[in-house]
Parts: structure tokens; sequence; C-alpha cells
């Protein structure tokens, strides 16, 4: 891969398309497949997921927690899905949503996003919500090593919607919302700092995102990680009209929907999807 993963991400979207598969060993998919609810069949359910993806997908975003719930073991089994991934050329993005401040974040993000760790991943989900500017050191470093970091700015769990809706008063002009702020400090980090387009957006696919204060089309096309097409019920056929200029750089991540065609079924759902998605993007 080349330097920078803003550029990493162009390539594979030139290559394979703009589908990313999430790989969540939920239980009950677990069981679906066939295996036990232990680490040992999550690492074969990841690898099998990986090895479908192998020549068709370029981009997987694995659920750190799922792999959490078994302990060190867990973490052995994601360290090695990762590592077979990366070497198959499959950008990997460490959806771990880390949030906090100064050296803690400092070592989240060195435990993610420096060369040659155990955990290395090409990107990491973060979250800004102790204060974009606790992010600094984060981006610093995944610069550094050509790595790229994927920012919450607007989240489609219900939760969330009166803090990311909520005017920042004495943030910025004082009249944008706080996901909107986010937003335009992403893509300040995106735009002004090298290697370019290394800095993304997390813009989940199914929320009204005017209503929450953010018009795509005043944003330059930074990178966008979009959870929330198939099973949660987005249209990939809506994509372009939803993000606007922030299509050209969406990643469509999917779970679920793919997934659950089982052990056989696998290869040949993610190859229709890879097709569906390129038919809408392309």
């Amino acid at each position: 891969m080349s330097e920078g993963f803003g550029e990493n991400l162009k390539l594979a979207f030139d290559q394979f398309g703009h589908l990313c598969v999430g790989i969540d060993p939920h239980p009950f998919l677990l069981k679906e497949w066939g295996f036990e609810d232990k680490s040992s069949d999550v690492r074969e359910f990841s690898l099998r997921v990986i090895d479908a993806c192998a020549g068709s997908v370029g981009i997987i975003k694995p659920q750190v927690a799922f792999f959490e719930r078994y302990g060190s073991r867990g973490y052995e089994a994601l360290e090695y899905i990762m590592e077979r991934a990366r070497k198959a050329g499959i950008l990997v993005i460490a959806d771990a949503k880390r949030g906090d401040i100064g050296s803690t974040m400092e070592a989240y993000a060195q435990s993610w996003l420096a060369s040659g760790v155990a955990l290395e991943a090409d990107a990491l989900t973060v979250s800004p919500y102790l204060g974009v500017g606790a992010l600094e050191q984060t981006v610093d470093i995944a610069l550094a090593n050509n790595k790229g970091v994927f920012i919450l700015a607007a989240t489609s769990n219900p939760e969330a919607a009166v803090l990311q809706s909520a005017q920042a008063t004495g943030w910025g002009n004082g009249t944008n919302t706080v996901a909107a702020e986010v937003l335009h400090s992403i893509a300040q980090w995106s735009t002004q700092r090298t290697p370019s387009n290394s800095v993304g957006a997390v813009l989940g696919a199914t929320l009204d995102l005017p209503g929450l204060g953010i018009d795509p089309a005043v944003y330059p096309s930074i990178p966008v990680l979009a959870p929330g097409f198939g099973f949660q019920g987005a249209r990939v056929e809506d994509a372009k009209s939803k993000f606007g200029p922030l299509a050209q750089n969406l990643i469509v991540a999917e779970t679920r929907s793919v997934l659950s065609a089982g052990r056989e079924g696998i290869a040949e759902a993610i190859k229709r999807r890879v097709d569906e998605v390129g038919s809408a993007l392309g």
C-alpha cells in the first residue's frame, strides 16, 4: 500500500468499490453459522468473513467490543484476524470508539495506530465528546504513522440526538449544532493536515442530516464512514442524494445484512452487495 491512509482508501475505492464489511460476531450470528460462543470460534467466524472479502472488498470493520467479551483470548483473536486482513490487502478500521483526554487518549492511539504494535489497524473510530481538542494527539499519531481516524460526528442512536443537535453556543459562530461544529473540525483536519483525507467522520446513514444542522454540500469530500445501510434500513440508492459531495469518499458499512447470509452464502452475498453499491455510487 502507498503512504497515507487517504491515498490507500482511494486505492481501495478504485479497486474494490465503497463497501465495508463489518465483523460483529454477535452470539446469535455465531449460532446461525454453527459456531459456539467462544473465542476460538469467533476467530474462525472472522477468518471466514475475511476469506470471503479477499479479492472483492477493500475494507473491513471489526467491532472491538465483540472480541473484548473474551478477554485476552478475544484480543488474541482480534490481533490475528486484523493482521490476516491487512496482509490480504484489506484496510482494517478498528471500531473501538475510544475517547478520553491527555496521556490516556495518547495511549489508546499508540495501541491501535502505531506501526508494528499488536493491535495495529489502518484506522480507528474515536469519540470527540470529551472535546474535539482532546483528539489532537490522536490525529498527530495517526498521520505520523500513515493511519486514519474516523471521528463520531452524528450517530444514529436516539440517545445522542439531544447532545448532537444542541446549539454549540460559544463554539464557532455560536449558531451551528454540536454535530455540525464537530464535522467542521474534522474537515479542517482532513484538508489542512498531511497526508490529506486521512481524518474522516462517522455519519449515520439513517439520519436526517439537515435536521441535525448538517448541510453536506458545504463540506469538502472528506472520508465518511456511514453505518446504517442494509439491515438498519438506509438504502444505498439514496446515498448520493443524502450525502451530496461527501458520497465521493463514502464508506458504505454493512454488517448483519451481509453476515446473515451464513457461512455458505457469505461470499455470494458480498459479491452481490459490491455490485449493488457500485451501481449506486459508481
